[in-house]
């Protein structure tokens, strides 16, 4: 996956992602902040990587805390 790929969907809602553009991402893992009724955040991709371990690393070089995010893989749509 290029960093082109990364950036675009960086911060975007994981439901606005195309059909097309989940393809392309099947397989790779997203970081999602954890709602909880004190933030209520909107559900957007924070993280991307091949890996649950990636998308910690490139939280924590944000200087986000890792644990306040889950992490899924990337299906595409059938």
């Amino acid at each position: 996956m290029g960093e082109g790929v990364r950036q675009q969907v960086i911060g975007r809602s994981p439901e606005s992602l195309s059909p097309k553009v989940r393809l392309a991402l099947a397989g790779q893992w997203m970081a999602l902040e954890i709602y909880t009724p004190a933030t209520l955040p909107l559900r957007r991709i924070q993280a991307l990587g091949d890996s649950a371990r990636e998308c910690v690393r490139q939280l924590t070089e944000r200087g986000l805390n890792p644990r306040r995010f889950e992490y899924v893989a990337v299906k595409p749509v059938r």
